[in-house]
């Protein structure tokens, strides 16, 4: 049985990241927040900064919140924090960004693998052990702020994280993400401990497969995956998308679409997919008509790799092309992805727009 957050049919939220306040300027720089949060003027920051983005949230009418990730450095990507924030708290890789993998040798540089190399790669050169993540620590500092539920985001996750890595002690991906699934299932059953909810594991292996061209790699990523979650009391979500790198897809480098992938995840213990579909005007839509009943999905149903804002008729029809093929019962209204990169402003009106239009279909489908 599905676990339910909020009574509210088409309950909006959005991915994980916000804009950071521009007068909190502090960044991390691989600390362990404890350490960092010795200075005063940097724990007040953070903390006034996290406030200050769940409030901004609930204004717009969010049913269901983050922190906005304001643990986020101001790394390559806009994003680079999603996979450099673990790499810097678990044991195990070394702290210089190299060159990306998958750009070594590369017969011809595209956007993608421009992109991908100015994100670079890290070398794993001994056993992965558990660091100052420090998750549960965060969430506690949201719950302070927070009226409405919060979702938690965790991630870079374990798939994710071995994309973009140098093999020196294990000697594939499937090997590194495997050891590192009970660093994360550990960090996982801490947040619940603190209180949460509803857990979001951010994790955009699922690709992976299309990359390598083996379709047993499906078997193996999904058994991380269910590691990572196993014995976790809380509602489960995954979030993989299209990448979002200064605010722009891997379109070109992820050669098909949910469908391919999808099929593959269903059977996991999970309550919802968390899906990027504004972006392609929902296309392949339809490949949600094959979501079994006892999973929910969360809609990207605002743009967040362009600054246009979209107006609340704009987001009405989007949802609307979901309802076509999944009931409302199971469909959580979201971002394609974090909105990092956007302007604070646009943010905060994308948002408006997403429960404006959240609110036109309610009214058309009671």
């Amino acid at each position: 049985m599905l676990t339910k957050i909020t009574d509210t049919i088409l309950p909006t939220t959005m991915v994980g990241s916000y804009p950071r306040p521009g007068w909190y300027k502090q960044q991390l720089l691989g600390r362990d927040i404890r350490v960092a949060f010795k200075e005063v003027s940097y724990e007040e920051a953070y903390q006034d900064a996290t406030r200050t983005v769940i409030q901004e949230q609930e204004d717009a009418g969010l049913d269901t919140v983050t922190d906005g990730q304001m643990w986020y450095d101001d790394y390559v990507g806009v994003i680079g924090s999603f996979c450099w924030y673990m790499y810097e708290r678990i044991h195990g890789f070394d702290e210089a960004k190299e060159e990306h993998p998958s750009v070594v040798g590369a017969a011809s540089r595209n956007k993608d693998v421009e992109l991908l190399s100015d994100w670079g790669g890290v070398v794993n050169s001994g056993p992965v052990t558990r660091g100052p993540i420090r998750l549960a620590d965060l969430y506690k500092i949201a719950a302070k702020s927070a009226t409405k539920p919060i979702k938690v985001s965790v991630g870079a996750g374990p798939v994710n994280l071995a994309w973009h890595t140098y093999f020196q002690h294990y000697k594939d991906a499937r090997e590194l993400s495997f050891a590192l699934a009970p660093i994360f299932n550990a960090e996982m059953k801490d947040i619940v401990a603190a209180g949460a909810k509803f857990i979001q594991i951010e994790d955009l292996g699922a690709w992976l497969p299309l990359f390598t061209n083996n379709q047993e790699d499906y078997k193996w990523i999904a058994d991380v995956i269910a590691q990572c979650i196993d014995g976790v009391n809380a509602k489960i979500a995954w979030h993989f998308c299209y990448g979002n790198a200064w605010g722009n897809s891997l379109a070109s480098l992820i050669t098909a679409g949910y469908s391919a992938v999808l099929p593959h995840f269903y059977h996991l213990p999970i309550d919802q997919f968390v899906l990027d579909f504004a972006n392609r005007e929902m296309a392949d839509i339809d490949c949600l008509k094959s979501l079994p009943k006892d999973k929910e999905v969360q809609i990207g149903v605002l743009d967040i790799r362009t600054s246009i804002i979209e107006t609340p008729e704009n987001v009405a029809e989007r949802i609307r092309k979901i309802l076509k093929v999944v009931p409302a019962e199971r469909v959580y209204l979201s971002t394609d992805c974090g909105m990092k990169p956007l302007p604070r402003m646009v943010a905060k009106m994308k948002l408006k727009a997403l429960v404006d239009g959240a609110k036109i279909v309610r009214k058309e489908i009671s």
